[in-house]
């Protein structure tokens, strides 16, 4: 998944202010207690980084943004 299709997808998800909040100051334990943006820094794969998201959040990432 492209950085570009991940930031697209967590905004759909939850709002450009939101999405930049839990990216910043979540974190996420999928990702070893780190937050999105120390994931991204780091090289995680942003799929991986997606799928921590949607396990964090089961009932905020519609179906259709697997």
């Amino acid at each position: 998944m492209r950085l570009t299709d991940f930031w697209q997808r967590l905004e759909q998800a939850f709002g450009a202010t939101y999405a930049r909040s839990i990216a910043a100051d979540h974190t996420f334990s999928d990702l070893g207690g780190r937050t999105i943006d120390e994931a991204i820094a780091q090289g995680v794969d942003t799929a991986t980084i997606w799928r921590a998201v949607v396990a964090a959040y089961p009932d905020r990432v519609p179906l259709q943004l697997y």
